[in-house]
């Protein structure tokens, strides 16, 4: 049926003139006024999952930048600060006394964890409130992940700081072990790298923050939904402390 239906409008196009055509349908519409025989052009409507038509690549890249910038200052200012305890004498003090080599590394930890978490929480709300990012989620899930990630920095920081001999060393590691977590992070896709990329960004705790806090800032997860992240950097925080402590057997045995 359709076959010859559109058989006999071709036989009836072919047949018709223009105007035959147009009186055609006025007299079928003067019959069937409720037959619709107009085209309609058809309609496009957009909908989004996350995000709205506002949403720019930079809100893609923003939970990304957060955390990473967050990890930068904290293990900056770790690392120096535990360098000038030791260069100072303020370690070696410590040292002679019969503290245990953990409770060094957790009073410093505990101290140092406080401001590296006062400045994780202006940072992360200078971005959203400054800067206008939209979050889907929880504002306290975000400070929360971002807070594992300052420990785990601030953790990194002592670690590093033991193998240096001034601020200038510490600097130096800022080329070799923070600036490459920043491509890493997911700001440029690391599947389009290489496998050796993907093996790389899965030892490093920028991938996990980045990955977290996207989850929540634009998709607006929660801490269940995300709660691989947050083991894995919890896991990065405490293998850091367990390095700390084994390293200041460098400085004293016991």
């Amino acid at each position: 049926d359709s076959v010859k239906t559109t058989q006999a409008r071709q036989v009836l196009k072919a047949s018709l003139t223009g105007a035959e055509i147009k009186g055609f349908i006025e007299t079928i519409q003067k019959v069937s006024p409720n037959l619709a025989l107009t085209k309609q052009k058809p309609g496009i409507t957009e909908s989004y999952n996350y995000g709205s038509g506002d949403t720019t690549f930079f809100n893609k890249i923003a939970p990304i930048v957060i955390g990473y910038i967050s990890f930068f200052f904290v293990f900056l200012i770790s690392g120096i600060a535990l360098l000038k305890e030791r260069t100072s004498g303020t370690l070696d003090r410590l040292l002679a006394t019969p503290v245990k080599r953990s409770e060094i590394i957790f009073g410093y930890t505990i101290s140092y964890g406080f401001l590296a978490i006062i400045q994780t929480i202006v940072i992360t709300l200078s971005a959203i409130y400054l800067l206008k990012i939209e979050v889907a989620g929880s504002l306290v899930y975000v400070i929360i992940v971002n807070m594992l990630l300052a420990l785990g920095a601030l953790a990194l920081g002592m670690l590093l700081s033991t193998a240096a001999k001034s601020e200038f060393q510490v600097m130096q590691f800022i080329p070799l072990v923070i600036i490459p977590q920043m491509f890493f992070s997911g700001i440029v896709p690391v599947e389009n790298m290489g496998k050796v990329a993907v093996y790389i960004s899965k030892v490093l705790p920028v991938t996990y923050s980045g990955d977290g806090l996207s989850k929540i800032i634009l998709e607006g997860k929660t801490l269940l939904d995300i709660k691989g992240d947050i083991i894995i950097l919890t896991i990065f925080f405490v293998v850091l402390i367990t390095l700390n402590i084994i390293g200041l057997k460098r400085y004293r045995k016991v």
